[in-house]
């Protein structure tokens, strides 16, 4: 059980004191909007620390295992699902190189749990901690942000070189001719080993970059993500499931009337619009799967939302779930998101399996809340840094749908467009192809 506490917060920098409060914590989880206008959201930032139980498990029987954690908890859990529990739900494997090497799944039951909507603060904490409610809030209120220390000087690998990348496009090209895919999303690794970065530091960068609507900080001990995504995996509210897949990526202008050039380019072309309706059809299938009869509606196609680097196509879905299905059906007939595999779904991803040289693990899972009455909030695990303090190795991947379509420079050159800010956060001096 928690108690409720509720105050009026009229701080400018509060979200930031309350990030830098958080680190004194071994788990973290921290999910800023960035003040994006979002039509579905139900908070504009949400902290979640210190874990009073935790399930961390791999690949077989995660899905079970997670759904019998939150009924027993009833509680909020905060955690995450890898891309690679896949393998759990279909004939799958993943044997490529794992640097960051996270668990498959964790998720943990919050001693702490702040909530800020507007200038409203909702402190629930549990019984055991209540009596710090009014001394926390106060250390919040007064931390000093101070001045940090500067941002790391790397030296980043790719993990493929533009020309490996480009004839692993052109085979991926071959299955799609071919006909055993329409549509695949495929991703290459930049990598750091035995590197030491502040991750508190290297997230506010990234996200004061970025400024998605779906940024999260994630800390378990001694990982860390950091995590800038624009995009919405699948959110629960009673029985409305919806899911905003992301295809179609464009540089912004360097003037108002530069992006408008652009925007009207990225909303009429052929393969970003095709890509798009690609994964909405298969998005509409996977959801169909425990949705009420006739239920599955497609309320946004293609439209176009700004990002401080980028302009993005994203798509809306939404569906009523059938009472005979649960969150756990729900969730593994719908993993992973679509925009991060492809069509077919399985086909495409043991293509991705063959073609990709690094294990995506937390890279394209997801992220986010589940709440006491089993709704839940997930984003996609894109645009991202991951980052093991224990073995100094720092990744991030960047991908892009291949379809009959694609021109390889081309792809290669939206990944680059993706990796820009992960590239500035880390202070990225030199790239090694």
């Amino acid at each position: 059980m928690r108690t409720s506490f509720i105050s009026e917060i009229n701080q400018t920098d509060f979200k930031e004191k309350l990030l830098r409060w958080s680190s004194q914590f071994k788990e973290v989880v921290f999910l800023d909007s960035n003040e994006h206008d979002l039509k579905y959201s139900d908070y504009d930032c949400i902290l979640a620390v210190d874990a009073f139980t935790s399930l961390k498990t791999d690949v077989e029987l995660a899905f079970g295992e997670f759904s019998n954690y939150l009924s027993v908890t009833k509680d909020w859990l905060f955690g995450y699902f890898s891309y690679d529990l896949k393998n759990s739900t279909e004939a799958l494997s993943s044997e490529n190189f794992d640097g960051p090497d996270f668990p498959e799944l964790y998720f943990f039951q919050p001693k702490k749990l702040l909530l800020l909507k507007g200038t409203q603060l909702e402190m629930r904490y549990l019984y055991l901690c209540d009596d710090e409610i009014q001394s926390d809030l106060q250390e919040i209120k007064d931390f000093d942000c101070g001045r940090r220390h500067g941002l790391p000087s790397l030296e980043v690998r790719a993990r493929i070189a533009k020309e490996k990348y480009i004839e692993k496009i052109q085979k991926m090209l071959g299955y799609i001719h071919r006909g055993d895919i329409y549509e695949a999303n495929f991703c290459m690794e930049f990598y750091a080993e035995n590197v030491g970065i502040d991750p508190l530091e290297t997230f506010i960068s990234l996200n004061a970059i970025s400024g998605p609507p779906f940024a999260a900080f994630f800390k378990r001990d001694k990982n860390f993500l950091m995590c800038a995504s624009p995009e919405r995996y699948l959110k629960k509210t009673g029985s409305r499931i919806i899911t905003q897949p992301i295809k179609g990526t464009a540089r912004r202008g360097a003037t108002a009337d530069a992006d408008e050039t652009i925007i009207s380019s990225l909303r009429s072309d052929p393969k970003e619009r095709s890509e798009n309706i690609m994964i909405v059809d298969l998005v509409r299938n996977d959801l169909s799967r425990t949705a009420q009869k006739g239920s599955v509606q497609v309320s946004e196609l293609c439209e176009i939302y700004t990002f401080p680097q980028v302009h993005q196509m994203i798509s809306t879905i939404t569906s009523e779930l059938d009472c005979q299905y649960t969150v756990s059906d729900l969730i593994k007939t719908t993993f992973p998101m679509g925009s991060m595999t492809g069509a077919p779904k399985i086909s495409a991803m043991k293509i991705i399996e063959e073609l990709e040289e690094s294990k995506r693990g937390v890279y394209s899972g997801a992220l986010g809340y589940f709440t006491p009455e089993s709704d839940f909030d997930l984003n996609v695990v894109i645009r991202s840094i991951i980052y093991n303090a224990d073995t100094r190795y720092a990744s991030f991947s960047v991908g892009s749908a291949i379809t009959s379509l694609s021109d390889p420079e081309r792809e290669y050159e939206e990944c680059l467009l993706k990796a820009k800010a992960m590239f500035e956060a880390l202070g990225v001096k030199k790239i090694e192809f």
